[in-house]
């Protein structure tokens, strides 16, 4: 990241920046950097702990408040973009980051939503970057915890000080248990899927997983 570039980091809920790429906003070290979260606003244990995040990624954000119950209902498109366009104080970017339409584990539909929202604003111009990356993780059909994709289009394998400082993030500023999906989870590796084309961006929303 140059001392110029803007990244929008584009989730579904607080942590998700930092599980899925957290290492690489951590080495990336210059720029500017805005994480918009669809889910949780009003959450007084998580939304609080966004923002302490926040501030170690040294990152401005927002967040809004979907619905996010354990039923998972679908949720119409046009309330998922307009969630998202209401946390962004730009929509101009060098670099949006955000989920994969498959997810990055069987299943969270908030994720495949918030991607595949991201990936509509971006084909009609109303979020625009020359790139989008999306998190490259998969758990084979939940047989094992979700990993890497090795042939993604950008793999990083992080330094140990790194992990190490994405990690306490999630066990100490977000408060997950050692033992929690996530802290077993938290990637070494990090991966991307690149878009920078309207054809590649509408073979990925072809690609959503069904219901």
């Amino acid at each position: 990241m140059s001392a110029s570039e803007s990244v929008a980091v584009l989730v579904a809920h607080p942590d998700d920046e930092t599980l899925w790429a957290g290492g690489t906003l951590l080495a990336e070290t210059n720029g500017s950097v805005f994480v918009g979260c669809a889910c949780r606003a009003s959450d007084t244990d998580r939304a609080p702990k966004f923002r302490r995040v926040l501030t170690e990624l040294r990152a401005r954000g927002a967040m809004a408040d979907l619905d996010d119950g354990p039923d998972q209902f679908p949720l119409a498109d046009e309330t998922v973009e307009g969630a998202l366009l209401q946390c962004l104080e730009s929509r101009r970017f060098d670099r949006i980051m955000t989920h994969s339409p498959l997810g990055e584990y069987t299943r969270h539909r908030r994720h495949e939503e918030v991607a595949r929202a991201v990936l509509r604003l971006w084909l009609r111009g109303m979020l625009s970057a020359p790139e989008l990356w999306l998190f490259a993780y998969d758990d084979d059909n939940a047989s094992r915890l979700p990993h890497a994709i090795g042939d993604a289009d950008i793999v990083r394998e992080l330094s140990s000080d790194v992990w190490q400082h994405k990690h306490r993030l999630l066990t100490v500023e977000y408060g997950v248990a050692e033992t929690s999906w996530e802290a077993r989870v938290t990637p070494k590796i990090e991966a991307f899927s690149r878009i920078s084309s309207p054809e590649q961006a509408r073979a990925w929303l072809e690609r959503t997983r069904t219901p």
